[in-house]
Parts: C-alpha cells; sequence; structure tokens
C-alpha cells in the first residue's frame, strides 16, 4: 500500500504549502482585505447607521486602517497554525480535522476577495480551486475508514478541480481576460525572449492548458501522458515566481518576496501528482482482479 501512502502524503504536502504560503503572506505582506471593506456601493450605508464616522473619516481613519492591517495578521496566524497542524494532522483527535474545513472556508473567501478585486472575473476564483480546494480534500480523505472504496470518486473530483486552475490559467494565458503583465515579465526574464515571442508562448500554454482539463478525463492509457504534462507544467509555473526574479546579489529579498508566492501555488502539480499515483494504483488493482 506504498502508492495509498504517497497519495496521502501528497494531499497533506498540498494543503501544508498553501496554508504556509497564505501564512506568509498575510503576517508579512498584505491581503486584499480592503477591496471588501473599503467598498462604498456595499459598506457606507452600514458604516454611516452603526458607527459615528462618515464615509471619508472611514476610509482616512488610521484606526480603522490599523485594525485592518490586524485582522490580515490574524488571518495569518490562523493560517499558520493550519499550517503546522496539518503536519500532525494523523496523531490528533478527530475535532482538530474540522480545522482543515476552516482552513478552505477562509481560502475560498479570500479567492472570493481577488475576484472581487479582478473586477469579478469568474475566472479568477476558479483559478483558486486547487488551492482552497487542498485543506478540503485531506480533511475528506482522512475522514475516510476505508478510504480506497471512495478513490474513483475522490480522483474524478479531484480531476474537477485541476480542471478548473488549468482552464482558467489558459484564460488569462490566451488573452480571454488581460494577460497579466507578471505572465508576460516572468515569460520574458526565463526564457530571455521579447515581447511578441512571450505572447505567442502563453498562448500556445493556454491551448494546451484546455487540452490538460479535458485529456485527464480521457481512457487511462492517454489521461496518465495529460496528467503528466500536468505535474510539469505546474511545477515550471510553480517555481516561475522565484526562477524569473532570481538575482544571487538580492538573494534574501529574492526569497522574501517571492518564495511564498511559490510556496502556495505548489498544489497546483502536487494534486496532479497524487492524482497520477492514485489512479496508477487503481489501475493496477482492477488489471489484478
Amino acid at each position: 500500500m506504498k502508492s495509498v501512502s504517497l497519495f496521502t502524503r501528497l494531499l497533506q504536502l498540498a494543503a501544508f504549502t498553501v496554508l504556509l504560503g497564505r501564512a506568509w503572506q498575510h503576517l508579512y505582506w498584505d491581503a486584499p482585505f480592503r477591496a471588501f471593506l473599503w467598498d462604498e456601493k456595499l459598506l457606507s450605508g452600514l458604516v454611516e447607521q452603526f458607527s459615528t464616522m462618515d464615509w471619508e473619516t472611514y476610509i482616512t481613519s488610521m484606526e480603522v486602517d490599523n485594525a485592518i492591517g490586524n485582522s490580515i495578521k490574524v488571518f495569518g496566524v490562523f493560517y499558520l497554525l493550519s499550517a503546522i497542524l496539518v503536519l500532525f494532522i494523523h496523531k490528533l483527535p478527530r475535532f482538530f480535522h474540522h480545522f482543515l474545513l476552516l482552513s478552505s472556508f477562509a481560502l475560498i473567501s479570500l479567492a472570493l476577495l481577488y475576484c472581487k478585486e479582478r473586477f469579478f472575473s469568474i475566472g479568477q476564483f476558479f483559478e483558486y480551486t486547487l488551492q482552497f480546494g487542498s485543506p478540503f480534500f485531506l480533511w475528506w480523505w482522512i475522514r475516510q475508514e476505508n478510504p480506497i472504496t471512495i478513490l474513483p470518486t475522490f480522483i474524478l473530483v479531484l480531476k474537477i478541480a485541476i480542471a478548473f486552475t488549468f482552464t482558467c490559467h489558459g484564460l488569462y494565458a490566451i488573452g480571454y481576460y488581460p494577460v497579466p503583465v507578471q505572465f508576460m515579465e516572468m515569460t520574458m526574464n526565463i526564457l530571455g525572449i521579447n515581447e511578441e515571442l512571450a505572447k505567442t508562448f502563453l498562448t500556445t500554454a493556454g491551448i494546451l492548458d484546455f487540452a490538460v482539463a479535458i485529456g485527464i478525463f480521457l481512457p487511462w492509457k492517454w489521461a496518465r501522458f495529460f496528467l503528466l504534462y500536468a505535474v510539469l507544467w505546474g511545477f515550471g509555473t510553480t517555481i516561475a515566481r522565484v526562477w524569473a526574479n532570481f538575482n544571487w546579489g538580492w538573494l534574501d529579498y529574492v526569497l522574501l518576496q517571492w518564495l511564498h508566492e511559490s510556496v502556495m501555488r505548489m498544489p497546483h502539480f502536487l494534486i496532479p501528482l497524487a492524482v497520477l499515483v492514485g489512479q496508477s494504483f487503481y489501475q493496477r488493482q482492477l488489471n489484478t482482479s
């Protein structure tokens, strides 16, 4: 049952890395809480009804801004504690497993904030599916008395999550949504090419993202190749944040600025790798039964 153990470890590592990366972000950098808390259309009435401040005073108040900053750090502590919990999840009472669900809910809320910040681009939300799904996947798997019995269904759910993430990533890469400047800069820095070639490369990568989203649902003899590509491409896009900005002379700054961006994206290749391991095991079981 080494394959099952490896499958579980990959799910555990995916949950740990996304929570650790988000903890780093919230504790040291920032999160888009203000996209909601400074939305005049949504909150001006509530602010003026339940406080002594008018809207202008509210959005310029240092006390309010500090409170928002502190709330971001509180979430950072929560993510950090959740990441530590993931490391010891098999040794803890089942009660603590529910923190995985809370973690997924918090990550979903964060994805919604990013979606709002990007003018409610639905692709922005679903691009985070593998990230906000990772703690939930681990919770679902370890709660089973005999997890092997749900493996086909579980793998199908993981594939759907992979398809959502890769499809939405592809929508940005081909320009359906405005191509992020960061995508262009990373491509040019890593490959040493000009802007025109970078656009061509990203368009090709986006088409391959769509191919992955479809190909992983094909019969196993074909799906495994698409999953392998998903692992390799997911790994490449994960390390791209550090790779594109790497500089030995500024190593401490590069790691501080960009390492967490890579760490939180590790589910983008760890979950496809888990599916590759899990379905390989399941196919062997079918062949020997």
